[in-house]
C-alpha cells in the first residue's frame, strides 16, 4: 500500500496549480471556485492523490447550480419556457434561480458574471440578440460554466467557436414553422377576400430568429399572387410595443385585411390595436402568431387568430435543462448535438383543443416526463418528446452575410460528410415515442 505524504501535495491555494491539476484531473462540470470549495482534508487528499499519479481518482460535481437568463417576463413565452426550466430542474434535482434580462443585452452579461462569480456550473441563456454572445460563450469555456443558448445568438458563431462548455444551441426550426403560419393566414385571406394587403409586426430587428421568421413569412407569401405585404414594424416580441406598431401600420394602411406577428405576444398586441381601431380579428383582419403560448391558442379557440407554430415555451426550458444536467454528470455530446432543431407543430381551429388539453388547461399534470429528457437519468429510455435534428447552418443563416474570410468549423463541417449528422437524426427518431401533439405522458389512462 502506497503511503502519500502531505508536505508533497500540490500547494492548492496557488491558482496556477489549481488551474493546472484541473487541466489534468477529470473536473468536467467544475469551476475553480467549487474545485476549491472540495478543499476538506479528505477531499485535499483524495485531489492530491490524483495529481501525483495515483490511477482512477475523478473530481466530480456534488450539485448542479443552473440560472435561467430570460429575454425578459414581459413576454408569456419567457414565463413559460421557465415554468419547464423549472419542472426539469427539479425532476433532475438541480437548483434553479431565474433573471430577467429586460430585453438588454448589456444587462444579461452582467448577469452571467454575477452568477459565473457566485459558482453557478450551469447557465441557459435566452439572448436578446447575438451582442454578447461571443463573450459569454468565451469566458464559460475559461471558467468551465456549462451554457445552452436558445433564440437570439451572433449567426456564424457556433458553439465549435467557443469551447467544449458551450454545449449546445437549441432553437425549433423557423423558416418552415413559420411560412406554414402565414400559409393558413393568406389562404384564409384569399377564401374571404380574394386577397388584399398584409403587414408584418416583427421582433427585435437584427435577431436572427426574427430574420429567419421573415424569411419564411415573405417565401410563403410569393404562393399567393393576390396577397401583397405592403409594411412591416417591429413589435420587439411584445405585447405593448406591437399594439403600437399595429396602429401605426393600421394608419399607414387602413384597408389592410392580415397581419402577421412574428410571435404570439406579439399577436396579443395586434388583436389589441385592432379592437382599438374597431376591426374584427378573424373576420375583417386576419392575424398569424408564433410559439404557441396559451394566450395564443386561447386566441385560436376563439377565432381572434388563425395560426400560430407550437414549439411548446415548457419544452424549450426543459430540453435546456436537461442537457445541462447531462454535461453536469459526464455526458459528451456528439459533435451533431451541440446544433440542434426542434419540430413545431403548425395550431389551428382544427387542432388546438388538443394542444389545450396537455399544455394549458391540464390540470396540473405535467405535459412532458422531464426526467426522461435526459440520457444520464435514462440511458436507455431516454426520450427528446418530440423531432430533434442536428442545424444545417448554412440553411439556418442563409441571407446572412458572413463575416470576412469565415470557415465552417472542422468539427462542425465533418458532421455532414462523416455520417454523423444523420445518424443523430436517427437516434433521436429511434427514441421518439413521447409524441409532442399527443396526450401528455402523465395521463393516466
Amino acid at each position: 500500500m502506497r503511503r502519500i505524504d502531505p508536505s508533497k501535495f500540490p500547494d492548492f491555494t496557488n491558482r496556477k496549480v489549481v488551474d493546472r491539476h484541473m487541466g489534468k484531473l477529470d473536473t468536467h462540470g467544475v469551476s475553480r471556485r467549487e474545485f476549491l470549495a472540495f478543499a476538506s482534508a479528505a477531499a485535499i487528499a483524495t485531489t492530491a492523490a490524483g495529481a501525483l499519479g495515483f490511477p482512477n481518482v475523478a473530481l466530480a460535481s456534488t450539485s448542479g447550480k443552473l440560472a435561467h437568463l430570460q429575454i425578459t417576463r414581459r413576454l408569456e413565452y419567457s414565463v413559460g419556457a421557465d415554468v419547464g426550466a423549472v419542472a426539469a430542474a427539479e425532476a433532475l434535482g438541480l437548483s434553479h434561480a431565474s433573471f430577467d434580462g429586460e430585453l438588454d443585452p448589456l444587462r444579461q452579461l452582467n448577469q452571467f458574471e454575477q452568477q459565473a462569480a457566485a459558482g453557478t456550473n450551469g447557465i441557459i441563456l435566452h439572448a436578446v440578440d447575438g451582442s454578447a454572445i461571443k463573450r459569454i460563450a468565451e469566458t464559460a469555456n475559461r471558467d468551465k460554466i456549462w451554457l445552452t443558448n436558445t433564440w437570439g445568438t451572433l449567426p456564424w458563431f457556433t458553439p465549435f467557436d467557443a469551447g467544449d462548455y458551450w454545449t449546445l444551441y437549441a432553437v425549433p426550426e423557423e423558416l418552415s414553422a413559420h411560412g406554414a403560419v402565414t400559409t393558413e393566414v393568406a389562404k384564409a385571406i384569399v377564401a374571404k377576400f380574394g386577397g388584399g394587403k398584409v403587414v408584418g409586426v416583427t421582433g427585435i430587428e437584427g435577431n436572427s430568429t426574427d430574420l429567419i421568421r421573415s424569411r419564411g413569412r415573405d417565401a410563403a407569401l410569393k404562393a399567393f399572387p393576390t396577397i401583397e405585404l405592403v409594411g412591416e414594424l417591429p413589435g420587439k416580441w411584445n405585447r405593448e410595443d406591437s399594439q403600437k406598431a399595429t396602429q401605426d401600420l393600421l394608419s399607414r394602411h387602413p384597408d389592410l385585411v392580415g397581419v402577421i406577428g412574428q410571435n404570439d405576444d406579439v399577436a396579443a398586441g395586434v388583436l389589441a390595436a385592432l379592437n382599438e381601431a374597431g376591426r374584427k380579428p378573424g373576420e375583417d383582419v386576419f392575424v398569424g402568431g408564433a410559439d404557441g403560448t396559451d394566450a395564443g391558442v386561447r386566441a385560436i379557440r376563439s377565432g381572434k387568430i388563425v395560426a400560430t407554430s407550437a414549439n411548446v415555451p415548457a419544452y424549450l426550458g426543459g430540453l435546456l435543462t436537461a442537457r445541462i444536467y447531462d454535461v453536469l454528470n459526464g455526458y459528451q455530446p456528439k459533435d451533431a448535438e451541440r446544433l440542434l432543431y426542434w419540430r413545431s407543430v403548425t395550431t389551428t381551429k382544427d387542432n388546438v383543443d388538443g394542444y389545450i388539453a396537455r399544455y394549458v388547461d391540464n390540470n396540473g399534470v405535467a405535459p412532458f416526463d422531464y426526467a426522461r429528457l435526459s440520457k444520464v437519468k435514462h440511458p436507455n429510455d431516454w426520450d427528446p418528446q418530440a423531432e430533434i435534428f442536428p442545424i444545417d447552418i448554412e440553411s439556418e443563416w442563409a441571407g446572412i452575410p458572413k463575416p470576412a474570410n469565415w470557415k465552417a468549423p472542422e468539427r462542425y463541417a465533418a458532421i455532414w460528410t462523416n455520417g454523423e449528422a444523420e445518424a443523430v437524426r436517427a437516434d433521436y427518431a429511434a427514441h421518439y415515442k413521447i409524441k409532442f401533439d399527443g396526450p401528455s405522458p402523465n395521463v393516466k389512462s
